[in-house]
């Protein structure tokens, strides 16, 4: 026992650093920008770029009223019916992204 207990702050040190909920094999690894806070800069780039809404840097502001249909319009008939913009309609977009499968390149 004496042996073993120069090895517990190393395994307490493990066990703190070990995820909560670790992913499932088969979920799609998720990007550090898709953690970012709803509505943040970060949250606007990361949905743009998943839905691939702007075109190089060109197209709606991230967040505008032209912007939102965009991603509407992208999501078919998987878009929320909340009001697009609203924090409810931010969430299911971001809920429905982190589930989908990445497009392809």
């Amino acid at each position: 026992m004496q042996r073993l207990l120069p090895l517990l702050p190393l395994a307490a040190l493990l066990a703190a650093c070990s995820p909560d909920h670790p992913q499932p094999d088969n979920a799609p690894p998720q990007p550090k920008s898709a953690r970012a806070v709803l509505g943040s800069p970060q949250w606007y780039a990361w949905v743009d770029s998943s839905l691939q809404i702007s075109d190089n840097g060109h197209g709606p502001d991230p967040g505008s009223t032209e912007w939102n249909n965009a991603v509407q319009r992208e999501l078919g008939q998987e878009a929320p019916q909340s009001q697009p913009g609203s924090p409810e309609w931010q969430q299911s977009v971001d809920s429905l992204l982190r589930t989908r499968a990445p497009l392809a390149p």
